[in-house]
């Protein structure tokens, strides 16, 4: 059994770490709640402005003479990451890597088989895995979390449409965590360009009955979907950064529970042990005095 003095330094380490856990869990439940203040707030209208261009996109005509819904056979791929700049948010990062790299290989084979899948990572930990893994990183976006703005991820907005736009990609697709709630992270993988026309069509009959456009559908569309994919990936890297908060929130309330309860049972094995010694000390003033008596 560890003597007392092992005992005590354990409980003061364990002490100490419990409250920085704790330090943490409070940190990224405030950052977390002002990230779901922007979700709240960002949510309704990016939904509707999405509803809105699948739904008058639906028009061959418009979808056949727009760069943006052009199908290609997917010879040059793009897969952007989307992780965190920091740790200890238990399996937010690892499950984003895993997926990423599982999704290349199954969807992509040949592609990644002959060098024409490239990425993109927006965080550290991608960006750690892609270069260890030594895959073609066409750009590198970990300062975005620094400071978490419409205004700074329309730039990598514009990199991959113009990216798409000139030939370079035939296929961009996100992978990130969306936010649920604190506890609960989805992993979603989602397909950023080409668009996917008409996927409402309840929706498109309500517009076709409800509304006259002016000057046109076809320039609605065109001026929408810039707009839209910004938008789009704003609202994917916000749901990112709260899931990111959650996961730590979740992962800190955990390890300052654990640290509760082991400071528990150092406790008790420290007094098991404080016990042991004075009982031993007892007897060992008993057996000098019996032996003093004799």
């Amino acid at each position: 059994m560890a003597n007392l003095k092992e005992i005590r330094n354990r409980i003061t380490s364990v002490s100490t770490t419990e409250q920085v856990t704790a330090a943490m869990k409070m940190v990224a439940a405030a950052k977390l709640k002002r990230t779901q203040d922007a979700i709240i707030k960002i949510s309704p209208y990016a939904n509707k402005l999405h509803e809105i261009l699948t739904s008058l996109s639906d028009d061959e005509q418009i979808t056949k003479e727009n760069i943006y819904f052009q199908q290609k056979k997917p010879k040059n791929i793009l897969i952007v990451f989307v992780s965190s700049n920091r740790g200890l948010c238990g399996a937010f990062n690892s499950n984003v890597i895993k997926r990423g790299f599982e999704f290349a290989q199954k969807k992509y084979p040949k592609q990644l088989e002959c060098g024409n899948v490239s990425f993109i990572a927006i965080g550290k930990y991608a960006n750690d895995f892609l270069r260890k893994n030594n895959l073609n990183i066409t750009r590198r976006f970990g300062h975005i979390f620094d400071h978490l703005t419409f205004e700074n991820v329309v730039p990598i907005a514009q990199y991959l449409m113009n990216g798409f736009i000139n030939g370079y990609f035939d296929r961009i697709d996100l992978i990130y965590n969306r936010f649920k709630n604190a506890a609960v992270q989805i992993l979603t993988v989602e397909q950023f360009l080409p668009i996917i026309a008409g996927e409402d069509k309840e929706f498109e009959k309500s517009i076709d009955q409800d509304f006259i456009f002016e000057p046109s559908k076809k320039y609605i569309v065109n001026e929408l979907i810039p707009k839209s994919l910004k938008i789009q990936l704003y609202k994917a890297l916000l749901d990112s950064y709260a899931s990111e908060h959650g996961a730590r929130m979740t992962a800190m309330h955990k390890a300052t529970d654990n640290a509760n309860n082991l400071i528990k049972d150092l406790r008790i094995q420290y007094n098991k042990a404080r016990q042991a010694s004075i009982t031993s000390e007892i007897l060992e003033i008993v057996s000098g005095a019996e032996a003093l008596n004799k």
